[in-house]
């Protein structure tokens, strides 16, 4: 049976993460992009690295994202939901 693109795709569960997720990330990697030309614009290493460790947090939340995502922890999910709200 030929099934339509359109048919097809609302039969594909898989890499589909909620609404929240794609929202929180889509925020940090704004975030990580601004800092990455804040780095590139600043002379002072000890400011620099500062941004660095910023920009190395959030790249760590995007991580803890994509773990939480993949399990069926409900304690770890609140976590991160908890953390969106800060």
């Amino acid at each position: 049976m030929m099934l339509r693109f359109k048919e097809f795709n609302t039969l594909i569960t898989e890499g589909r993460y909620p609404l929240w997720v794609r929202t929180t990330v889509g925020v940090i990697v704004l975030q990580i992009r601004s800092l990455s030309s804040q780095i590139d614009n600043e002379t002072d290493p000890i400011k620099q690295n500062r941004l660095i460790s910023k920009q190395n947090k959030l790249l760590g939340y995007i991580n803890g994202l994509g773990i939480g995502i993949g399990t069926n922890d409900p304690k770890l999910m609140n976590r991160l939901k908890g953390w969106r709200r800060r």
